[in-house]
């Protein structure tokens, strides 16, 4: 007889259980005088007894999870039925999970936030007070900006803090989009892996299963700070007990390409490194992105897994975005070149003076990140081979890098601002 699971009990019909099934069969094993089994029951068995219906099966691995349970009276057996069922919270309704936000206001974060309300999970937005560009968005406007969530405003610096203010309350799911504002030594070790640890921590004393962790695909050769905070936090990560996790390795993102359009539109040469093919990138949109992270708070077929994502279609160098920008206008493309070398001289200069003078040390470190995007691709590295592999870099989702582009000529790049980021 083929195996059956799935659960009918008073006040949550057809539950699914496949997480309970075997907690099934070994406490029936316990309760049962009859020998029971992970085999089929006999056709005689009385009716009455409870059922558990096809349709609430999902095949697992190995023999445990094969066995088929069709039924006991043991009050002890439907009890821990449901407290399987009930801890099993990628078996829920998206209503009935809680998931928590951390980064809700950064750029990539809020169309998380978004897309987590508009799926119907229970989403709480974890904000600073001040938040957004320059601290420019006061509480009023963060709650406005992310209507349906819950917005709490804490601080992810101060652990006391998230425990009062976000974590307070029990979670299934935890979501960082936390990065450093600027990708400095500093603010890169304070956010990108002090301050994202603390949310970790937090999340597993609030009872969180799950984390989901937007990191970026640069950290395949860590040559910078932001890298290495970024690549020593997924390693924690990776290693906490009785937490899953989804690791997402996007690729750059539309705006992050998108700072010449306005300078070309009034008629200046795009700048490029060297000849604009020293690298590549299959660039996502953020509304592809945020639809990614969200399929990670229940999909099964990301559980404990490094998610490197890109968007559809090729990967383009820095010169062919210049050259569908030059088309999409109607211009004739012009080009200005700037030597790789005449970066590296500025950086060993800016490291000189950074011996004397600390401040313009970190200003190094933001030339040798411009140096990185310029001359490093942003795709899945073959570290056999030693080069980057383009058709090794998943694709997802629908937005075009030229529908981007096509809208950004027409109606500007409003709601697309860099910040911090605005230099590289």
């Amino acid at each position: 007889m083929q195996a059956s699971y799935g659960v009918a009990t008073a006040g949550r019909p057809d539950v699914r259980a496949s997480h309970a099934a075997c907690a099934f069969a070994s406490t029936e094993r316990l309760h049962s005088q009859r020998g029971a089994s992970c085999s089929a029951r006999p056709a005689e068995r009385p009716s009455s007894r409870l059922t558990l219906p096809r349709q609430g099966l999902k095949q697992r691995r190995g023999a445990a999870w094969t066995c088929a349970v069709q039924g006991s009276r043991s009050p002890v057996l439907a009890a821990a039925a449901a407290a399987a069922v009930e801890d099993d919270w990628r078996q829920r309704d998206p209503k009935d999970v809680r998931v928590l936000v951390v980064g809700s206001t950064g750029y990539i974060g809020k169309f998380v936030t978004r897309e987590l309300i508009k799926r119907g999970y229970q989403t709480v937005a974890l904000a600073r007070e001040q938040s957004g560009i320059k601290g420019k968005s006061s509480p009023e406007d963060t709650r406005k900006e992310l209507e349906g969530a819950e917005v709490r405003f804490g601080d992810v610096n101060n652990v006391r803090s998230l425990a009062d203010t976000a974590f307070n309350d029990p979670v299934d799911v935890v979501v960082s989009c936390l990065a450093s504002r600027t990708g400095g030594k500093k603010d890169s070790w304070d956010i990108d892996y002090q301050a994202t640890m603390n949310t970790l921590e937090a999340g597993r004393a609030a009872g969180a299963k799950h984390y989901v962790l937007l990191s970026a695909i640069c950290v395949q050769k860590p040559l910078l700070e932001f890298q290495k905070a970024k690549l020593k936090f997924e390693a924690a990560l990776q290693k906490t007990e009785g937490m899953t996790y989804s690791i997402v390795r996007p690729t750059a993102f539309f705006k992050s390409i998108a700072g010449q359009v306005e300078t070309l539109k009034s008629g200046k040469p795009y700048i490029m490194f060297g000849d604009g093919t020293l690298a590549a990138c299959k660039p996502i949109s953020e509304s592809d992105l945020a639809s990614f992270i969200a399929d990670c708070v229940q999909g099964e077929d990301r559980i404990n897994k490094v998610l490197p994502i890109g968007g559809p279609g090729k990967a383009y160098t820095a010169k062919e975005q210049a050259e569908m920008l030059f088309r999409i206008m109607g211009k004739e493309p012009k080009y200005f070149g700037v030597p790789v070398a005449l970066m590296d001289f500025i950086i060993g200069l800016l490291e000189t003076i950074g011996k004397l003078i600390p401040a313009v040390g970190e200003s190094a470190e933001f030339g040798r990140i411009g140096k990185y995007y310029a001359t490093e691709s942003m795709l899945v590295w073959d570290e056999a081979r030693g080069e980057y592999d383009a058709d090794a870099t998943p694709s997802y989702g629908s937005d075009t890098l030229e529908a981007f582009f096509t809208k950004a000529v027409k109606e500007g790049l409003a709601g697309q601002e860099l910040g911090d980021a605005a230099v590289f």
